[in-house]
């Protein structure tokens, strides 16, 4: 399955890397992510509350 996390922070990356090292998850995303973020998953420069970006990507 595609998972996307919202947010840049020390939990998300926590959640990013458990994530990650499930069978079941094909690929994942983090809007916007951070450097940490980025060695285990792909960080999309989208702003959080702009929400017909997220829209977008979303679809």
């Amino acid at each position: 399955m595609k998972v996307l996390v919202l947010g840049s922070g020390g939990r998300e990356h926590a959640l990013c890397w458990a994530i990650s090292k499930s069978p079941l998850c094909k690929k994942l995303f983090c809007i916007p992510g951070n450097a940490g973020i980025k060695s285990v998953a792909e960080c999309i420069n989208i702003k959080i509350n702009n929400f017909n970006s997220l829209k977008k990507f979303i679809k």
